[in-house]
């Protein structure tokens, strides 16, 4: 039997921090990933130093005092299926605490080096975007966390709903080499990125290709619940198992705040193709979040 491709990692079930990701450990030069749980009274303090960072909760609620503003959820959720994320933005030279408000809390964050200050937000479940994008099997709904355009220097992130047996991050596109117009608008970016999986059920799983077009890079990987797949470059669709809806987080982060990509040419005509939006989006609403915590 093959082993596990290393652009799969799997969780440290026994650690608080139970991923650790860095440009070190990838290969790559810009993105860290980590994510964390914590128990009720649990403290985190941290300075993010030169580096620009986006906390996400997946579950549970929090509060954080810091030298740029202090924040707390009220209506968190109580997993990824619950409802919509809060999103902490924290730009670099910020010293924080953060504090486990409920029983338990998962949290995940993202951050990369900068040389620019933008001002720290914070960004509750009913002041994030919503978009249901795609058609027929490959419908999906995006919470965009950290937007193009949202105020920061590299970071983007956004939470994907992809219900049982749809396809996503589809058409295949990729992020791997700039390119410009002749006006100098950024057709594509270099990016790199990490898609962080959560399910429903402990049974349940995507499948995620990763590719080049000259497959020096041809890999296809069974991501299950708190799996990450890493992107160093090429393209990456992805499928949910029949039977169970799909949750991921991506963080991205290069040489561009931007989604711009470029589509695989063989599935260019895919987007003339579609008819219909799957009528199961939206699988979680800022509503659904409007619950007490303990």
């Amino acid at each position: 039997m093959k082993s596990d491709s290393h652009l799969l990692i799997k969780p440290d079930k026994n650690a608080s921090v139970y991923h650790r990701i860095t440009p070190e450990s990838a290969n790559w030069n810009y993105l860290n990933f980590e994510a964390r749980k914590m128990k009720l009274g649990d403290l985190w303090e941290h300075d993010t130093q030169n580096n620009e960072m986006a906390i996400v909760l997946l579950g549970g609620n929090f509060k954080v005092t810091s030298d740029k503003g202090s924040w707390e959820t009220i209506n968190g959720r109580k997993d990824v299926f619950s409802g919509i994320a809060h999103t902490l933005y924290l730009p670099r030279h910020s010293k924080f605490v953060l504090e486990a408000t409920s029983t338990e809390l998962d949290i995940a964050y993202g951050w990369c080096r900068s040389d620019v200050d933008y001002p720290a937000k914070f960004v509750t479940p009913e002041e994030t975007p919503v978009v249901i994008f795609g058609g027929d099997n490959a419908t999906r709904q995006f919470n965009d966390l950290i937007p193009p355009g949202f105020g920061c220097h590299r970071l983007v992130s956004r939470e994907v709903y992809t219900p049982s047996g749809n396809w996503s991050s589809y058409p295949a596109h990729k992020h791997d080499e700039r390119i410009l117009d002749a006006q100098g608008h950024v057709l594509e970016p270099i990016q790199e990125e990490t898609y962080f999986y959560k399910f429903e059920k402990p049974e349940a799983y995507a499948i995620q290709q990763v590719y080049t077009k000259d497959k020096s890079l041809d890999e296809i990987v069974r991501a299950k619940h708190d799996h990450v797949v890493l992107i160093p470059k090429g393209f990456h669709p992805v499928v949910a198992a029949h039977g169970f809806n799909c949750y991921y987080l991506n963080f991205l982060a290069g040489t561009d705040q931007c989604l711009a990509n470029t589509t695989d040419p063989d599935h260019e005509w895919i987007y003339n193709s579609w008819s219909s939006k799957d009528q199961r989006l939206p699988l979680v609403t800022a509503e659904m979040n409007n619950i007490k915590l303990t």
